[in-house]
């Protein structure tokens, strides 16, 4: 039987499993601990949306004089919405694709409030197929009924979150702990039904239980009081994202009427140390970051003596037990960014523990998970992708890291390109300047199709503040070489940060505005900056001008900070604008309205040119190599001609090189000897079939042959197209 069971309670994602469970299977499979995993959400989810649930969720809902006209009519066609949930969902699974013309033509799902929207979006249709159009309208059915489930059975319901208020920003235990008082909902008894059955049939020693989101922190609680109440012998231990941030300084007690364990920062070496501790190999004095109630206190264990894993030891992310074919893809709304987050199934990796950067001053730097930086090598993270292919037989991969390092991404694509895998994959990136024009191909040769990075508040006093390491002008061009390398771009955008004007932040409008409108963006995310509590500026506020009037630490969660910014500029009345500014700007549509049309109240004329975006794009710089830069062929070697060229009398001899690529021929004429040494070169680099040449040793080789002037050769105007033809220097 499994001795420890992992699970993830509703909900997080529809789409995809959230990997903290299955890195902990992993690395329990590397100490030979029998485990047992589950992703409750999607359980819970199937069973409510399915013919029987819907029929018993209808039962189940409470109308009265005022509910509202939509849920209303959502029950009086309850019927319809019953007798096509069950093929909609296998649509939605990628089981049952041929409905797709059914639903695109409308008139097959029953329509309430979310088609509203369908208007306002017609011309997100016109560019759809029809896959896309249907699965945006099956969403739509999907989150009709959600709102009727919210209005009419369970306040709390949501699809990627559960109860969400009541776990976010819950300095004090009370709500939450009153609530767990309350009756079971229907969605609860589901739950309950779903995690009884795995404790039943698998008898688990350690009950383990992730809460990586304020949404999942309530169900885990409901959990905990389950399993303590029907199975008294079972310990449990709460860890996860949310508890790493919010839970740090925990005095609550009653939280152990719930749970025996709290874990920090990473599973592993706490989990190692509490099986040992279960069995009584080891005292509580040697548990490895470990929260348990001691007595009448709580008492934080932190055995130095128990060490951390190394990344190299944890082992292979385990996905089996999880119900990947039961997985939904949706499409909530028309952002390309949004579509990979919440459309298709992703196995979720990541290429270094913490971040190489670690200096953002809004950013949790202080805590591990950021500042404990340990990078994997570019050949194990590629055994890994292949052992998880293997086991998901999903060749898709979205890395989680806070800020994948360049030079590992590099190495990445080498390893794939030279493993011949062919692997879809997107990570978060810094916009650095090491990000060229040629490493950017190499990535979307090796399958890389988008990346999301911090352009926050788009202004270069702002982003000095933050010590984000970026400049506008910086981010511009590393994001010109992303997406005419054909990768999508994603930024994350901020407004509201401490000392910002209402100036800052419309002249940051405008950047945005020219991006999109020279189409190196394809999508963005404003939001609003948020105090944490582990972040530089929460311990040095007077630094950035701001004023936090509540000090005191609450007895439970701790981790979003009320502040005040003492400028006294309203950040908040600018969301709406520039939400609705951008949703725009992705369309490419109102790229040229002014500014003001998006808020209804007077903002600032922008300062910046109108041409400050265009002008950096244009700049014709030339690019110094760096002399230990890789070179890299990933092209075929081309055929080539001599051609013998006569100009007043004179004659001389050109080769003209034909290189084939998937999608056109290139041809370059260059100096007969110089083309001789190009191709010996190539044939050289496509025989080591990795690089093992620097840019500088190019150089010499070139020199060597006794040829002249590699400079003028290389920066020459028939050179400045082999890039395109697959020799890159990254």
């Amino acid at each position: 039987m499994k001795n420890v069971f992992l699970f993830t309670p509703p909900f997080t994602q529809l789409n995809t499993p959230y990997p903290a469970t299955a890195y902990l299977k992993g690395f329990l499979n590397t100490i030979g601990i029998s485990t047992f995993q589950a992703d409750l959400g999607i359980e819970v989810i199937i069973k409510i949306f399915s013919r029987e649930g819907l029929f018993q969720l209808f039962n189940h809902s409470v109308l009265n004089k005022n509910t509202s006209n939509n849920s209303k009519r959502i029950y009086t066609l309850r019927q319809h919405y019953i007798d096509v949930i069950d093929p909609t969902i296998l649509f939605l699974q990628g089981r049952n694709l041929t409905l797709a013309d059914k639903i695109a033509k409308r008139g097959y799902l029953p329509e309430a409030s979310r088609f509203s929207q369908l208007d306002d979006l017609h011309w997100a249709f016109g560019s759809m197929g029809i896959q896309d159009k249907a699965k945006h309208l099956a969403t739509l059915y999907l989150e009709d009924l959600a709102d009727f489930i919210k209005e009419c059975v369970d306040e709390h319901f949501g699809f990627s979150r559960y109860a969400e208020r009541i776990g976010r920003s819950a300095h004090s235990f009370d709500e939450l702990y009153q609530t767990l008082q309350l009756p079971l909902t229907y969605v609860d008894g589901i739950h309950h039904e779903c995690l009884i059955n795995h404790i039943k049939t698998h008898s688990p020693q350690l009950v383990a239980i992730t809460v990586p989101f304020p949404g999942n922190l309530f169900s885990a609680f409901r959990a905990a009081a389950w399993i303590r109440q029907e199975f008294p012998r079972i310990k449990i231990a709460l860890g996860g994202g949310y508890v790493n941030t919010e839970l740090r300084t925990l005095t609550d007690k009653r939280v152990f009427e719930y749970f025996h364990f709290i874990s920090l920062d990473d599973g592993e070496a706490p989990i190692f140390s509490l099986l040992e501790f279960i069995e009584g190999k080891r005292t509580k004095e040697e548990l490895k970051r470990i929260f348990i109630q001691n007595d009448d206190s709580l008492q934080y264990y932190n055995y130095h003596g128990c060490t951390d894993f190394k990344q190299g030891e944890i082992g292979t992310p385990d996905y089996s037990d999880l119900l990947l074919e039961k997985y939904i893809s949706v499409i909530e709304i028309a952002n390309p960014m949004h579509r990979l987050w919440s459309d298709g199934r992703w196995n979720k990796l990541t290429m270094a523990h913490g971040c190489y950067w670690g200096k953002c001053t809004f950013c949790d730097i202080t805590l591990p998970y950021i500042s404990e930086y340990e990078p994997l090598t570019a050949s194990i993270i590629c055994d890994k992708m292949q052992k998880v292919a293997a086991q998901t037989n999903n060749y898709s991969f979205h890395f989680v890291d806070e800020a994948a390092p360049p030079a590992l991404m590099r190495a990445l694509a080498l390893e794939i390109i030279q493993r011949k895998l062919q692997v879809s994959w997107w990570a978060n990136i810094r916009f650095e300047k090491s990000f060229s024009r040629d490493l950017c191909i190499l990535l979307k040769e090796s399958g890389c199709i988008a990346v999301s990075g911090g352009l926050e508040v788009a202004s270069n006093r702002l982003l000095n503040l933050i010590q984000k390491g970026v400049t506008v002008e910086q981010v511009a061009k590393v994001t010109q070489h992303f997406t005419q390398a054909g990768i999508m771009v994603h930024a994350y955008l901020m407004y509201g940060f401490p000392s910002q004007t209402e100036q800052e932040t419309i002249d940051s409008l405008e950047m945005i505005r020219q991006m999109f409108q020279t189409g190196i963006l394809q999508s963005g995310f404003w939001h609003q900056f948020a105090l944490t509590a582990h972040s530089p500026i929460n311990k040095n506020p007077e630094k950035y001008g701001i004023k936090i009037p509540y000090p005191e630490l609450g007895s439970f969660a701790n981790n979003d900070i009320e502040h005040i910014d003492l400028n006294g500029v309203k950040h908040e009345k600018f969301s709406q604008g520039l939400t609705k500014s951008l949703f725009n700007y992705m369309q490419h549509i109102c790229l040229d309205s002014p500014l003001q049309d998006w808020f209804e109240f007077k903002v600032p004329k922008t300062c910046i040119d109108e041409n400050f975006i265009i002008s950096i794009l244009n700049e014709n710089k030339i690019i110094y190599q760096s002399p230990n830069a890789r070179v890299v062929f990933i092209g075929a070697i081309p055929s080539y001609e001599i051609i013998i060229q006569s100009k007043k009398g004179r004659q001389r001899e050109l080769m003209q090189l034909s290189f084939e690529t998937k999608t056109n021929t290139i041809k370059i004429q260059i100096e007969r000897f110089q083309g001789e040494w190009l191709m010996d070169i190539l044939t050289l680099l496509v025989k080591q079939n990795t690089s093992r040449m620097t840019f500088t040793q190019l150089q010499k080789n070139y020199e060597e042959r006794g040829l002249e002037d590699f400079d003028l050769f290389w920066f020459n105007k028939p050179m400045n197209l082999i890039h395109t033809a697959g020799l890159l220097i990254v």
